[in-house]
């Protein structure tokens, strides 16, 4: 299952990666932003403990100069413990000011073995989301996080949903 998953993941990126050149013409956003929002765990462990989560998130964005590549972070909040995730993304501009984003990172909880949005202990994490200005220096971003073997004492993974908005600086 996983591999199928992981195959289909690869063939996605990889179509998105060499459909990038009809985007060129577009001006995506360039910004670089932190803000907050909600953030919901969408599975669980096979223990008891591991409950979906329903929280909050603060993100942000550091846009590397002349690449279609960012720096990003998010903190996710709201259960027993807190995921700290650093990715790398590369950006694909689909409008006017606005972006889809792919990549990749690492979750790093605070306490393993207790709840969060992406699972119960440390996992690689991979992103998919969205970005755009919306209006002068406001900006609305949604993601989707997939952490790796996210559970401890299972091979289960991890998928939150993430939503907010950010102050461009």
């Amino acid at each position: 299952m996983k591999l199928a998953t992981l195959t289909t993941s690869a063939l996605v990126v990889a179509s998105i990666i060499l459909s990038s050149e009809i985007a060129v013409a577009q001006t995506g956003m360039t910004a670089n932003y932190i803000g907050a929002g909600v953030s919901a765990g969408l599975t669980h462990g096979i223990h008891n403990n591991d409950d979906t989560v329903f929280g909050g998130n603060v993100q942000g964005r550091f846009a590397v100069p002349q690449t279609p590549i960012s720096a990003r972070g998010a903190v996710l909040f709201g259960g027993d413990a807190v995921s700290i995730v650093p990715t790398i993304t590369y950006d694909l501009p689909i409008a006017k000011k606005t972006n889809l984003y792919i990549g990749g990172g690492y979750s790093f909880n605070t306490s393993e073995g207790r709840n969060t949005q992406l699972g119960t202990r440390d996992a690689t994490v991979l992103t998919l989301g969205a970005e755009s200005e919306v209006s002068k220096n406001i900006v609305a971003y949604g993601d989707a996080k997939w952490a790796i073997d996210a559970y401890k004492n299972s091979s289960g993974d991890a998928v939150s949903l993430q939503a907010g908005v950010g102050l461009r600086f």
